[in-house]
């Protein structure tokens, strides 16, 4: 078979095809954009379009799908939604000027981690994109939000990195070829050469787009594998994805550690702060956003993923709530005018890479007018806490500029017109005069026309074929003058074109061409000078979105009756009455939610051993405990009477848990990972929730792990908090043995051989569990119940619990707890023996030096 001859048109698609081969290629032909092969099939899928063939010679052929060029907004989120990067590839010229096929190039590629397009990207998400460097076993990361203009960089270990992936959620990664990510992750992940991955080329980069010579302005010139990171991001949007223009990027913001609380990512799923694993519940973000900004969503959501750990600027939050809750007149002045205010950080976006179009720089505009009237209503007032966060920048000029030049009703598009405002431009006042006059002048012509020939029925009008025309009745065509020039013959009518016509056609249709290139230069330069104000107005916006997060603490705080908590350097923790600021909100009318106190510290009581049954709500009252420590700490009002908040610098949770089949994980080793992990990184301002630790393998096994975990956290030096919910009542014996544990219940009442539960947390140890009543509640058949009965009975009955205290008593003397740190280390067990068979004594202050010495040289001191 002959070799199939490639037309024009394929072999400029093939050759740019083969500059993107990762990427779906929409080739622009015409008033459509098409794609072909593997491309057309699978936008075929996912976009639900027509696939067809094109015969490619006698036995081959090439797929093709295509929709029209206009409905580029509709079909590329679903595209880019779907996980592909898209390449839009646009005719580079005017097809009606072009000699042989049209010239064409990729202008933009699309990717899920880097887009403008609104429809792709959520409202109050950031839509990052994730860079990644790796030096041995540090790893560089570097976060960037494209359509904002927000720049995190941070260095950490794999346990950070897997950190910021669950924190931030970017939609792509990038990293070295043959460096993968060390674990499996949710997104699109797009290699880069090692070229992208250099210091220099990185340090460069990054200087000349800040325009400075140092990088230590940013707290970050130590931070090699981080500046790396950074780099590669640039190396990204300007070699690979064609985004040059991004003035936006303005700031470099480093994620260190010792600002914010730790949270792994059990904690974040567990408290459900952003998102529920049940359709039907809902998360705490859910709960506190009453933001009226895009802006203001976006930083809620940061704010909640990182609370603070600095009393001085949560303090200073608070204080602003406090001011919104005691004005109402001007929080709802300034509620108003937040409502009015579009999504700045993507317009300023938009604007940097010159891509805002008129509409959405009116919205720039009216957004802007609403900040000066914010910043009137807080300078009005002078309230100090308010400065705290920063002065405005004044942007009066820029505002009169733009409600100076721009008409009142904008275009979407630029090629609309009506764009600038009269008086700005004496020649584009003078096109406009000719264009829009153009129908009184010519209704003249005809007129005169008429009077002059005595054609009663002369009319002109325009076709695209030979433009303007007179045309006469065959009735008075005898009348027509000799100078005119006949162009049509119609049944019952001919059309003529004049002198005059032809001249005043070239200036009318000339003044549409020249109005278009003028206003679209002069709509340029608005944009150019607005440009110039960037970075204040992006610091105005920073102002406006923490006001509106703050505000919507304060709309959230009236409406659900929360208080003003104590935030303290203390390691204490006291909440009276808490509530759980999400289950509140779902009980049935006429229903109260019953609150608890909860009492922590490092010296008394450190550990809460929590008994009671099943829907008592130990799980709730273990969540709403951090819920509330979280939502102080990032300076939100709280659902209790009152609280005093101990800075707490790590939240760990164990609650719940889900098989991992995939992995070939339990239930069981979840558990056991997610329970090694927090003991691991305990520190003594740490907050841990452990729930029904033990629960997923024997009962003997379980109350053994739930014992020993117990025992390490209190003998920690650091004496974590810790609420410790469970159903091993043999538990409630550790209490007489070690001083910091205490018991407490979830209490129920017992009515006629049912339970009634009363949701109180009260002092001292449950003995059951009631978990039969439990299985009554649910709708067990009566004779399992009741059989279940008798085997507890009987179970009791052979279990005295006399012989178990005196067990427990054997666990917890001086030699067993000393061991229970020995138990795997042979150089301890060394020095223990050498210490039992020294007689103290006897001995001398010399002989006692020496054996602490040898002591020393057995831990390689």
């Amino acid at each position: 078979m002959g070799k199939t001859k490639e037309t024009p048109l394929m072999k400029q698609y093939n050759s740019i095809k083969a500059r993107y081969p990762d990427a779906m290629l929409l080739f622009r032909v015409g008033d459509f954009y098409e794609t072909f092969g593997e491309d057309a099939i699978k936008a075929s899928k996912i976009l639900g379009i027509v696939l067809t063939k094109r015969a490619n010679g006698q036995a081959t052929h090439t797929e093709l799908a295509g929709f029209p060029h206009h409905s580029l907004d509709v079909y590329l989120p679903k595209l880019v939604r779907s996980g592909l990067r898209v390449a839009i590839c646009d005719q580079l010229e005017d097809p009606s000027m072009a000699k042989g096929i049209v010239k064409r190039g990729v202008t933009e590629l699309v990717t899920p981690g880097v887009t403008f397009n609104d429809k792709v990207l959520e409202a109050k998400s950031n839509n990052f994109l994730l860079s990644v460097h790796q030096e041995k076993n540090l790893y560089g990361m570097a976060l960037l939000d494209i359509s904002t203009g927000e720049f995190l960089v941070a260095e950490g270990d794999e346990h950070k990195l897997h950190h910021l992936i669950d924190n931030f959620k970017p939609t792509e990664i990038i990293h070295q070829r043959n460096r993968p990510l060390p674990f499996a992750h949710q997104a699109y992940a797009f290699q880069l050469d090692d070229w992208a991955f250099q210091y220099d080329y990185a340090y460069d980069k990054l200087t000349t787009h800040f325009k400075t010579k140092s990088l230590k302005g940013f707290g970050m010139d130590q931070m090699k594998a981080a500046i790396i990171a950074a780099g590669a991001v640039f190396a990204y949007l300007v070699e690979d994805t064609h985004h040059k223009l991004l003035d936006h990027i303005s700031n470099i913001q480093r994620l260190p550690q010792e600002t914010f609380v730790w949270m792994d990512d059990f904690t974040i799923k567990n408290l459900e702060l952003i998102g529920t694993s049940d359709p039907q519940s809902v998360s705490l973000l859910k709960i506190l956003d009453r933001t009226h900004t895009n802006m203001g969503g976006r930083m809620l959501r940061r704010w909640l993923l990182t609370p603070l750990k600095e009393i001085n600027i949560i303090n200073r939050r608070l204080d602003v709530v406090d001011f919104f809750l005691k004005f109402p007149e001007i929080t709802y002045s300034i509620s108003e005018e937040l409502k009015g205010i579009s999504d700045v950080e993507r317009l300023l976006g938009k604007l940097a890479g010159e891509r805002i179009s008129p509409k959405e720089l009116g919205y720039l505009k009216d957004s802007l007018v609403n900040y000066l009237q914010i910043e009137k209503i807080l300078k009005d007032e002078n309230h100090k806490t308010l400065k705290n966060f920063g002065e405005f920048k004044d942007l009066k000029e820029v505002v009169l500029l733009l409600q100076t030049q721009l008409h009142d009703e904008l275009p979407v598009a630029l090629s609309k017109g009506n764009v600038i405002k009269e008086g700005i431009s004496e020649d584009l006042d003078k096109l406009r005069e000719l264009k829009n006059h153009g129908k009184e002048y010519l209704e003249n012509l005809c007129l005169r026309e008429s009077e002059k020939t005595g054609i009663p029925s002369l009319k002109i009008d325009f076709n695209n074929v030979f433009g303007y025309y007179l045309e006469v009745r065959n009735t008075h065509k005898n009348k027509v003058p000799s100078d005119w020039i006949r162009k049509q013959t119609l049944v019952n009518a001919e059309r003529y074109i004049t002198e005059e016509l032809k001249e005043y056609e070239t200036q009318i249709l000339g003044a549409e061409e020249k109005i278009s290139i003028l206003e679209s230069e002069l709509f340029k330069n608005l944009c150019q000078k607005i440009k110039n104000n960037l970075i204040d107005i992006q610091h105005n916006t920073s102002l406006i979105a923490t006001i509106d997060t703050l505000l919507s603490f304060a709309e959230a705080a009236q409406d659900n009756s929360y208080t003003h908590p104590q935030i303290t350097d203390t390691k204490t923790i006291d909440i009276i009455e808490g509530r759980h600021p999400v289950i509140e909100k779902q009980i049935p009318l006429g229903e109260s939610y019953v609150a608890n106190s909860v009492y922590l510290d490092d010296q008394k009581q450190q550990i809460l051993m929590i008994t009671g049954p099943n829907m008592a709500g130990k799980s709730a009252l273990l969540r709403q405990t951090a819920l509330i420590v979280l939502m102080a700490q990032i300076g939100s009002f709280v659902p209790a009477k009152n609280a005093s908040i101990g800075i707490v610098d790590k939240i760990f949770t164990r609650v719940g848990a889900s098989d991992n089949l995939s992995k070939g994980e339990s239930t069981f080793m979840v558990e056991m990972n997610e329970t090694a992990s927090i003991l691991n990184n305990i520190s003594d301002r740490s907050l841990i929730l452990l729930d029904e630790i033990g629960r997923g393998t024997s009962t003997y096994d379980g109350v053994s792990i739930a014992w020993a975990i117990a025992e390490y956290l209190h003998e920690h030096p650091s004496h974590p908090k810790t609420l410790f919910a469970t159903h091993y009542h043999e538990l409630n014996e550790m209490t007489t043995s070690f001083l910091r544990i205490k018991n407490f219940n979830v209490s129920i009442k017992e009515l006629d051989g049912t339970i009634v539960f009363l949701r109180k947390l009260i002092p001292g140890g449950s003995e059951h569990s009631f978990g039969i009543h439990v299985a009554k509640l649910a709708g067990m058949p009566t004779v399992l119940t009741q059989r279940a009965e008798q085997i507890l009975k009987t179970l009791e009955n052979n279990s005295s619990k006399e012989e178990f205290k005196e067990r427990t008593k054997t666990l917890t003397d001086e030699n067993m707890q000393l061991s229970f740190f020995q138990l795997d280390d042979p150089v301890l067990e060394n020095i223990r023996e050498e210490l039992l068979k020294t007689d103290i004594n006897t001995l001398t202050p010399i002989e006692a030096l020496m054996k602490l010495n040898h002591i020393k040289k057995m831990l390689g001191g």
